[in-house]
């Protein structure tokens, strides 16, 4: 059974047609019956030129009261808004705050293909959506199932993307100002820094409010992230559409740009002008690399097995074999990640930590040590060859403890599974 239940009433005129009433009984009554037990969200969507009248209060949707309607309607919440993309995502944020998945839509059937390609950009796989059919009614009372499209043009596809986006960009910046860490170790020849959580669109909490990526098990749709993306690009000053992530695997696979691109890969290296590389972050340390003599830079995610599996000196042998950067060149900007406050492992793991060196392991001897992840990259760089003072993991909360700050950072070690994510990232000036 469905946890929300919308009736999509977007394209009908209601107040033109009386025998549209009657429908739209018939349908409500249906839902109720149907629905109403388990249901917890039950919604009418319409377009925003038309009102209702609700307890002497003007509502946006007219829908005359008779025939029953009007004790049925106190069950249903209405929603409308100019556009279909802003009516839908005020919906999803409804049925977001009472964290229900399951929803059916009761929809004309010649707007059914449409809804679902606004469907599809606005929600992600945590959501499960079934269709009903809802008939029309034309004059003379009689009853006309609609032809169903079962295309959506290029050109409409284009179109919605286009509306969703308009929307999307009028949105307010949420939880404060978009600010962005930076190292004066990287000279400005490069654009780079690292994000914190506040100044995006990203509503959920865990997610809020610059939420910088997307997957099927959140509930961070792509065109969210991508709008907050767009903001740090212009306020970075990057090119958002020659932007780059690592695509994480926890371990040391390094992408040289140019080269054919793997499937998955913890560091990205390049020496091309204008593109931005990014590594991911929610505790796990997302690491800049930058070498103003060659003109290179690289970017590492580093959780605990990357770490141990040495990914940030991969990405150094990746710099000095492609670009012929000399170790004395490259500088290293450790991003905000969890600290030893926080972060545990079982004791065979924290082992391997205790063996580079005891000081990245407190309390070994406990069955969950707590581990130090970022004094274990810089003793990693350090022995390979990166001089100490071209190492920075302090200063400008970038020593914050990601799982400490929430005010600051997304953390996965505290916020669970829905959890938000920032980024390192660095490009060379064109």
């Amino acid at each position: 059974m469905a946890e929300a239940v919308l009736i999509d009433l977007f394209g009908l005129k209601l107040n033109s047609q009386k025998n549209c009433h009657q429908t739209l009984l018939k349908t409500l009554n249906a839902v109720q019956y149907h629905h109403a037990a388990k249901a917890k969200f039950l919604c009418i969507m319409c377009c925003s030129n038309i009102s209702y009248e609700r307890d002497g209060e003007q509502d946006n949707c007219e829908i005359e009261t008779s025939n029953g309607l009007s004790a049925l309607l106190e069950e249903f919440e209405i929603v409308s808004c100019p556009s279909m993309a802003a009516t839908l995502y005020t919906i999803k944020q409804k049925i977001d705050e009472k964290n229900l998945s399951s929803i059916k839509v009761i929809v004309p059937r010649h707007r059914k293909t449409l809804m679902k390609a606004f469907i599809d950009q606005l929600f992600t796989d945590v959501y499960n959506f079934e269709f009903e059919d809802l008939q029309v009614t034309l004059r003379g009372g009689l009853f006309k199932q609609s032809i169903e499209i079962n295309i959506i043009t290029a050109q409409e596809l284009t179109g919605i993307q286009n509306e969703i986006e308009t929307f999307l960009r009028s949105l307010p910046a949420l939880r404060g100002e978009l600010t962005i860490i930076t190292s004066s170790l990287i000279p400005d020849i490069f654009i780079h820094g690292f994000t914190t959580r506040t100044g995006g669109i990203s509503y959920i909490p865990t997610l809020s409010s610059f939420n910088l990526f997307s997957s099927s098990k959140r509930r961070d749709p792509k065109v969210v992230v991508q709008e907050n993306l767009r903001r740090l690009a212009n306020a970075a000053g990057f090119n958002v559409e020659k932007f780059y992530r690592i695509k994480t695997h926890h371990s040391n696979d390094i992408w040289i740009m140019g080269r054919k691109e793997p499937d998955s890969y913890d560091g990205i290296t390049t020496n091309q002008r204008g593109v931005t590389i990014a590594a991911l972050g929610a505790d796990c340390i997302p690491i800049v690399f930058a070498d103003p003599v060659k003109k290179a830079c690289g970017v590492a995610h580093a959780g605990w097995k990357g770490t141990l599996l040495g990914v940030a000196m991969a990405t150094v042998n990746a710099m000095i074999a492609e670009y012929g950067c000399s170790l004395e060149d490259i500088v290293v900007v450790l991003g905000p990640s969890v600290g030893p406050c926080c972060f545990t492992l079982p004791r065979e793991s924290a082992e391997a930590f205790h063996n580079l060196h005891p000081a990245c392991v407190q309390l070994f001897d406990s069955p969950n040590p707590y581990i130090d992840i970022r004094k274990a990259t810089r003793i990693l760089l350090e022995q390979g060859g990166i001089l100490p003072q071209n190492i920075q993991d302090q200063n400008q909360d970038l020593n914050l403890c990601t799982s400490c700050h929430p005010d600051k950072f997304f953390s996965h070690v505290r916020d669970g599974l829905n959890f938000g994510t920032q980024i390192g990232f660095i490009s060379i000036k064109e």
